[in-house]
């Protein structure tokens, strides 16, 4: 049996004009038909990358887990050329910065792992994955992959355009190495939001539990939020709000409790709830909350933006 593993579909406004063609299963290639035209536009020098980010579209047979496998996705990705014997080099650095990236993100060390291939794809000399421990298991979230010169060498053999790079320091041409480090944007969504996802106790006996969401402030989506101890002081606290979202986004909520508040942003990660009482008007200081360890401090008004930048940076 074949497995129709790419989505076809036709080109043309009649029947007579249709050209048969097929929606991409990766973007990589996009990348190795413009390195030339990269190459000497930028007047870059090996080693180089290409960066992208795009839609791919694959005919899963068994899609699931959520986002987790999907017929339509969002890929990462940038190939970097390089000089053959350089290679190795430069796929040990990618593996090892796919796993910072996502330690950087807020994934625990423990959550990822490598998982080199044993069997290779036809073009490649090496591969590895990094996998994250979902609740369904471990799950690919990048892969590294030393793909050798065969892909422009591919290009260059049914296109007849040459793909050859002239090093400026010793006149050679040659067909550079690529090495190939991809993410999936869905799949590293998902694997966040997995990781940060808690239900935590405060008092067992009086059965309060919070909903919190332990996210890097890096990818938090509000980064603070400015909440007024009474609609009496809305004015003055969009005010700081509205500085604030010079800087970073943030959020402003002055229906509720101010407890019912804290949890509300508790659930959708927002790192810092700021709040403007009665007392601030007076000293010009506001409350801040840290969502994980919910504890407060006073802070000046004038040092709020320098303080919660210094929080949230990368």
């Amino acid at each position: 049996r074949e497995f129709n593993l790419m989505f076809q579909t036709f080109r043309g406004v009649t029947n007579n004009s249709k050209s048969v063609i097929y929606l991409r299963p990766e973007n990589a290639q996009g990348e190795y038909v413009n390195f030339l035209n990269v190459q000497r536009t930028m007047r870059a020098k090996l080693p180089f990358s290409i960066g992208q980010i795009g839609k791919a579209f694959r005919n899963e047979i068994t899609p699931g887990n959520f986002t987790f496998r999907t017929i339509e996705f969002e890929q990462m990705e940038f190939q970097t050329f390089c000089k053959e014997g350089t290679d190795t080099e430069l796929y040990d650095y990618f593996k090892a910065y796919g796993k910072k990236y996502f330690e950087d993100l807020g994934i625990a060390p423990e959550h990822l792992r490598f998982h080199d291939h044993e069997k290779l794809a036809h073009y490649a000399k090496a591969a590895c994955d990094i996998e994250f421990l979902f609740p369904f298991g471990w799950g690919e979230i990048n892969g590294t992959h030393n793909r050798t010169n065969f892909d422009l060498t591919r290009h260059q053999e049914y296109s007849g355009q040459k793909m050859d790079y002239l090093d400026p320091a010793t006149n050679e041409k040659f067909i550079p190495f690529i090495i190939e480090s991809t993410y999936g944007l869905d799949r590293t969504v998902l694997a966040l939001l997995c990781e940060a996802y808690d239900e935590e106790v405060i008092d067992a006996e009086k059965n309060d539990t919070r909903v919190v969401l332990h996210l890097s402030p890096v990818v938090a989506p509000y980064k603070a939020a400015v909440l007024p101890l009474s609609k009496k002081l809305s004015e003055q606290a969009w005010e700081i709000c509205e500085k604030l979202s010079k800087s970073f986004m943030t959020d402003f909520d002055e229906t509720g409790s101010i407890g019912k508040r804290y949890r509300r942003q508790d659930e959708i990660g927002t790192p810092f709830c700021i709040t403007y009482d009665f007392d601030s008007a007076e000293d010009g200081c506001v409350t801040v909350r840290d969502r994980d360890t919910m504890q407060q401090e006073r802070i000046s008004i004038d040092k709020l933006v320098d303080y919660i930048s210094g929080k949230i940076s990368f």
